[in-house]
């Protein structure tokens, strides 16, 4: 075992939470630490578990560990002597704490990493949403994000890998619609539902002009009235058991309409599909970092 090890904060929802595990996975393997996963800093405050959030990586074949509890900072006291030790932190000179770099306007972008100053015990929180942080172990990280299937069997996965299956993910927990009939009364950002439908409906006319037979497999948190968005016959909705069997399913579509949201964008990056299409919205990204979507993915 490593004598040196980092320890990453899991936060946030899941997609975010692998964002911030294989981040700390390729540097675990570049600098020869050991990893451990604190799975409830994260979380112990309310406002940190809004949309019903909490620790989800459990539902993959991890080769981490949880961390000690003496390690964690999830209760108040201990979340004020980690401000403490933060602060004393910038006059020391190996650094124990590792925080993402946020620029200007709360920004933020793929900045390289170097750990070569750190202590023998290093904490990291962030998220740290792309691909070129962990890209060079991507086969690593796939065998991370593996789920066990053994009482997963269901018909989706045959007609997945029997057609010209895309796949499509609404995120419309998340973002409002005009009418204000589903979404987060929270949220507060600059996507709206209608503009990532627009976008949705110019993915489905790219593959229905470049593929043969396209046939468009729908996953959702909220399949109320979803058909009346959708025309026409080659349209299946996903409706599985839990996240885990939805994201177990990513794996066997051909190609993806990337929805901006960090659950799809994983489920696009580890699907293996040989000559496999990623679309992603040209004028859209649901995170901070401008380098948010893979160069190899077609913006439309």
């Amino acid at each position: 075992m490593a004598s040196k090890k980092i320890i990453v904060k899991i936060a946030a929802g899941l997609g975010n939470q692998m964002f911030m595990y294989a981040n700390a996975y390729a540097l675990s393997h570049k600098y020869s630490l050991n990893l451990l996963i604190d799975n409830t800093s994260g979380f112990f405050q309310k406002k940190n578990r809004t949309l019903s959030r909490e620790y989800g990586l459990n539902i993959f074949n991890l080769s981490t560990k949880e961390c000690l509890n003496c390690d964690k900072f999830d209760n108040y006291l201990k979340h004020f002597i980690k401000k403490i030790l933060v602060l004393i932190d910038r006059f020391k000179k190996n650094k124990m704490h590792y925080k993402e770099k946020i620029f200007r306007n709360k920004v933020t972008k793929f900045s390289s990493i170097n750990l070569d100053s750190y202590s023998k015990k290093i904490y990291i929180e962030g998220y740290y949403q792309s691909e070129k942080y962990f890209m060079q172990f991507k086969k690593e990280i796939a065998n991370e994000f593996t789920i066990n299937s053994s009482n997963l069997n269901d018909p989706y996965k045959n007609m997945l890998l029997d057609s010209n299956s895309v796949s499509l993910h609404l995120r419309r927990n998340r973002f409002k619609n005009n009418d204000d009939n589903f979404g987060d009364p929270n949220y507060t950002g600059p996507i709206s539902f209608e503009s990532v439908m627009n976008y949705t409906y110019r993915g489905i006319d790219f593959f229905r002009q470049n593929i043969k037979n396209p046939h468009f497999f729908i996953w959702s948190d909220n399949f109320k009235d979803i058909e009346k968005y959708f025309k026409g016959t080659n349209f299946t909705y996903i409706q599985g058991k839990d996240i885990k069997h939805d994201f177990y399913l990513f794996q066997f579509a051909k190609h993806f309409i990337v929805s901006p949201s960090t659950f799809h964008w994983w489920g696009a990056w580890l699907n293996s599909s040989v000559n496999k299409t990623c679309l992603r919205p040209k004028d859209i990204n649901p995170s901070s970092n401008v380098d948010f979507w893979p160069d190899k993915w077609i913006a439309i």
